[in-house]
């Protein structure tokens, strides 16, 4: 029996109809096909594309392959294969050169530069590709003025050895498709990757490069997955359209209990995803390509100068457990303006009421529970200079869309959490669209969980300033010992981290070593040294960045919080010093005149020497330096505090703890 959530009977005989057609002609196809060669500005990335029996594509760097040749096309219903044998009728090439600005981003700006090949096919589709000397993306379009359905999409990953690949798996086997995008990484020879899906970013490591799949511009269309295809090789597999959901009792959450075998509808004419291959010589490039971002359309929100960004006190992952405090914690009146009063004397700038403050089975957020008097709550945070920022989940936001937007955003809220999507279906990635467009109309920001991975949405509604899909500490209150966090920690910020920023949700003050370390939901403690947290607040691309732990755990740890409050959210400029994938990663941010550089390692330790020569001449800087206490092998909260003045000629040794890290702020002195 086919589960109602996974691909239909007739949906999987379709792709396996199609892969097995593309395998037996993919050497005909570049054997006999035309090819159409495009390379990148600097001519090191090169694209193959052959319009033969299938349209297949190859991609070499320096002249070596990294992606052997791989089939794509779409299957229309009713049997036509975009893609197949002649249908080339014309082609287009140019090349360009953006200056892209990118509010709330790694980069204030940069540059992306292209070349470009249009083939327009028979069928009134075509399909675009481009080289940048970062990676390159591939996207079909149409003109066709009616609707149409796609039956299924064909996207294959052929590669020419058993590489090693970086695959987070689903975390559903019943509902593969269903799941909050969140695993750690499986790393894993491609012949030996298990028959399961796994969600995008997912890295291959072809040698001399590393290969990462993305996609960017999702809008009306699922996303991909991909699985373990015959031979050396990866495939894409795309949710099948909704065609009947129910509600769960607890949060009314809206789940897919049906499917048609159909994966979207298509109403005239359209772009399609692109489909985003970064290609990467070092690790240090991988966690500030900028592919995903500047493959998005632009900004839709023409002004932006309403968005707020900043830090926040959060109360979900510490359960309201404050300590010593004359009132019962909880969803109250008095805890919110204690969470309130800590974030204005810490230098924060919002809090975040997280579920609770209305009834989550009620399915309705115009209602907030009898303890929470929200119009006060709002306005004794705006007396302190603090924003509220309101979690809900996506199905209940968006059946009270219009209300809810206007309703809170003139009551004076900044925001919403939006919680649980769990999907990324046709139904489901329209839904989010439409959430990001109402509201940017009403100047309300959105931090997105239980969410896919960014696809660009950021650039297109820069009002969207964070997303979760990653294996964030909200795990440390129940994952087991074996899913090892610093090892994440060094791992995602150079996969997950080339799709767009995160909300890991870090600052825990209760620090584990691993032999201590133990998952506890009210009281949680986080895997790694005190300065393992304090780095993530420089190393995470996170717009709004939570201080996680309760406010009176913070009381007696007034430089850590000073440190974390004053390390900037928006940037100018980011550059990776060093690294390796899965080892450790030191990054630098540039903010105005100061600098910020924070380093984590895996349960390794390791030494570490700062080259401080990328500093401008001539100006001298106070340093502030946190890094792992002499004791912090035994004793993760043990950490060292110095100051000292360095300028571009400075060198500086710092000793890194078993899953530890530190933290070097540069402020330019007069």
């Amino acid at each position: 029996m086919t589960h109602p959530n996974h691909p239909s009977k007739r949906g999987l005989r379709t792709a396996a109809a199609l892969c097995l057609f593309t395998f037996a002609t993919v050497t005909a196809a570049a054997a006999t096909g035309k090819p159409y060669l495009l390379t990148s500005p600097s001519g090191r990335l090169s694209v193959e594309i052959t319009a033969g029996e299938a349209l297949t594509y190859t991609v070499k760097h320096e002249g070596e392959t990294v992606l052997a040749p791989s089939a794509i096309g779409l299957q229309l219903t009713g049997g036509t294969l975009v893609g197949t044998a002649d249908r080339v009728t014309g082609v287009a090439r140019r090349k360009a050169e953006e200056r892209i600005t990118a509010p709330f981003y790694r980069f204030q700006a940069f540059t992306a530069a292209y070349n470009e090949v249009d083939l327009r096919l028979k069928s009134g589709f075509g399909v675009r590709f481009r080289a940048y000397d970062e990676g390159v993306a591939y996207r079909f379009y149409t003109t066709r003025k009616t609707a149409f359905t796609i039956e299924n999409e064909e996207a294959e990953f052929r590669f020419d050895a058993d590489y090693t690949a970086y695959l987070p798996y689903t975390t559903s086997e019943q509902t593969p498709m269903a799941m909050a995008y969140q695993n750690v990484y499986h790393v894993t020879p491609l012949s030996g990757a298990e028959a399961k899906l796994a969600f995008l970013p997912v890295t291959v490591d072809c040698g001399a490069v590393k290969l990462t799949l993305l996609e960017s511009d999702l809008e009306a269309y699922p996303g991909m997955f991909v699985e373990k295809a015959e031979g050396n090789a990866l495939r894409g597999v795309f949710a099948p359209y909704p065609s009947k959901t129910e509600f769960n009792a607890w949060r009314h959450q809206e789940y897919v209990t049906g499917r048609e075998d159909y994966i979207a509808r298509c109403e005239g004419a359209r772009d399609f995803p692109w489909r985003v291959l970064a290609v990467t010589r070092r690790d240090a490039d991988m966690p500030v390509n900028n592919l995903v971002y500047a493959l998005a359309s632009p900004s839709r929100v023409d002004d932006t100068s309403w968005i707020q960004t900043g830090k926040v006190a959060w109360d979900w992952w510490n359960d309201w457990n404050l300590k010593g405090v004359p009132f019962k914690a909880g969803i109250n009146m008095d805890t919110y303006r204690y969470y309130i009063d800590f974030a204005a004397g810490s230098g924060l700038q919002f809090i975040i009421l997280d579920e609770g403050w209305y009834d989550p089975k009620s399915g309705d957020m115009l209602t907030p529970v009898p303890e929470i008097d929200l119009p006060a709550l709002v306005a004794y945070g705006r007396e302190r200079g603090i924003g509220i920022i309101l979690w809900t989940v996506f199905n209940v936001l968006d059946s009270q869309l219009e209300q809810a937007c206007a309703k809170y955003a003139d009551m004076g809220v900044k925001g919403f959490k939006v919680d649980f999507l769990d999907r990324d279906d046709q139904t489901g990635v329209e839904m989010v669209y439409r959430i990001a467009r109402a509201a940017a109309r009403h100047h309300l920001t959105l931090d997105l969980h239980g969410i896919y991975k960014p696809t660009g949405l950021n650039r297109t509604y820069p009002n969207v300033v964070n997303f979760e899909s990653v294996f964030g500490m909200e795990e440390m209150k129940w994952t087991d010992a074996e899913n090892d966090m610093p090892l994440y920690d060094v791992t995602f910020p150079y996969i997950r981290m080339m799709a767009g920023p995160v909300d890991y949700t870090p600052g825990a003050m209760r620090n584990a070593t691993k032999a201590d370390w133990r998952a506890v939901y009210y009281t949680p403690m986080s895997m790694g040294t005190r300065c393992h947290q304090l780095a993530t607040y420089v190393v995470h691309d996170s717009p709004l960045t939570m201080l996680a732990d309760a406010p009176t755990n913070y009381l007696h740890e007034e430089a850590c919080v000073e440190l974390m409050a004053s390390i900037p959210t928006v940037v100018d400029s980011t550059f990776i010093a060093s690294g390796e994938l899965g080892k450790y990663i030191v990054t630098v941010r540039k903010k105005a005149g100061n600098w910020y550089i924070g380093g984590l390692t895996n349960w390794d330790a390791r030494d570490l020497t700062l080259d401080l020569s990328f500093l401008p001449a001539g100006t001298r800087y106070h340093a502030t330096l946190f890094t792992d206490g002499v004791n912090a092998e035994k004793q993760a909260e043990d950490y060292q505090r110095g100051e000292l003045e360095m300028n571009c000629e400075s060198r500086l040794d710092v000793h890194l703890a078993s899953g530890g890290g530190f933290v070097l702020t540069l402020e330019a002195m007069p």
